[in-house]
């Protein structure tokens, strides 16, 4: 297959961003998927203000790098849209929106990156008598394309990496990538079996992972987090594909905690360990030692799904330990694929010198 070819789009909600997030002119406001109650319930919610926006980032109603990134710039287009006063009043108004998404959730990249480029979008409309609110609206909405175009590019790429007969652990949801990369592979005609992981506390990959393998009819195994060991170990996982939150210019990435834990028992049992980078290392972040951690309230692993008034799993009286993600070096990781192609992690930095497929 030529990776210029197009497949039909996977039959899995979460392939689309703009299924599952966009900016309603009607409603005036962000629709989202709630993506704690899918795909037991398809439900999305709207928002319709910048504080909604931010806990709907902060609650875990949006997920995944990406998406909470694309969310937060079309909370600031919202924030742009009914501004009040002078001008300079409006710029505060503009940049303390955006000083209030930018502190929903530290560890991922995209977020620093979408947020800045739509208030500077939107401050620029301001300044030159246009449109605030329809330049950081058009910005984020060509951005999400954009992140559709990557995640199709690297998906195709990744595919390269499956193997007729592999049975493939992930990790929490890789997203659009990962349904692509499936995709493309059984249109090969590779026929593969998923292996996921519970994902704890909200149980990512035995909900939105596992609910994407049905839509493409790819065969699924759920696990619980600590049994990819064994399973390496009696031949039942042959190597781990999982995405990143963030990828460093030297090769390390930070993704969904527990990662790690993997990533050491695959380099354990000689299994290879693919991460879908999408588009590449951020050029801010040199190693992994500046990447901030998200540490979450303990609260949330007490209870099935992350949530206060669902099935507490823990007793009272205790405290406990809630870091979202984890850190895994380079010299753990078989390579990083990205829309510009695969590459080794001590090479990820050439990502900036390759052109576009």
């Amino acid at each position: 297959m030529e990776l210029g070819t197009v497949f039909d789009t996977p039959p899995a909600l979460l392939a689309d961003r703009f299924k599952t997030l966009r900016y309603d002119e009607a409603e005036r406001a962000v629709i989202v998927l709630d993506r704690r109650k899918y795909p037991f319930q398809t439900e999305y919610v709207a928002l319709r203000t910048v504080e909604e926006v931010a806990q709907a980032i902060e609650n875990m109603t949006v997920q995944g790098g990406p998406p909470l990134a694309y969310v937060a710039g079309l909370g600031l287009a919202l924030a742009a849209r009914d501004l009040d006063g002078s001008l300079t009043q409006a710029v505060v108004s503009l940049e303390q929106a955006a000083r209030r998404l930018l502190a929903t959730r530290p560890t991922a990249d995209d977020l620093k990156m979408v947020v800045p480029a739509a208030l500077e979008r939107a401050l620029n409309a301001l300044r030159g008598g246009g449109d605030p609110h329809r330049a950081a609206l058009d910005y984020v909405n060509g951005e999400i394309q954009r992140g559709n175009e990557v995640s199709r590019k690297c998906g195709q790429f990744a595919a390269r990496l499956v193997n007729d007969g592999d049975q493939i652990l992930t990790h929490c949801i890789a997203g659009a990538a990962l349904c692509w990369m499936l995709w493309t592979a059984k249109q090969q005609g590779k026929t593969v079996t998923l292996v996921g992981c519970e994902t704890r506390p909200y149980f990512q990959g035995a909900r939105l992972t596992a609910a994407s393998a049905r839509e493409m009819d790819i065969e699924f195994k759920l696990i619980t987090d600590g049994m990819s060991a064994h399973l390496m170990s009696t031949g039942r996982i042959d190597k781990f594909i999982c995405a990143a939150d963030r990828v460093t210019m030297d090769g390390h990435i930070t993704n969904k905690i527990g990662t790690l834990t993997h990533a050491i028992a695959a380099h354990h049992f000689g299994k290879p360990f693919y991460v879908l980078g999408y588009d590449g290392p951020d050029p801010a972040t040199a190693t992994g030692a500046d990447i901030p951690i998200e540490e979450r309230s303990p609260d949330e692993i007490f209870f099935a799904r992350g949530e206060a008034g669902t099935v507490r799993t823990a007793i009272h009286g205790i405290g406990g330990y809630y870091p979202a993600f984890d850190i895994t070096p380079p010299h753990l990781i078989s390579a990083i694929v990205t829309d510009k192609g695969i590459f080794a992690p001590h090479a990820v930095r050439e990502y900036f010198s390759v052109s576009m497929a």
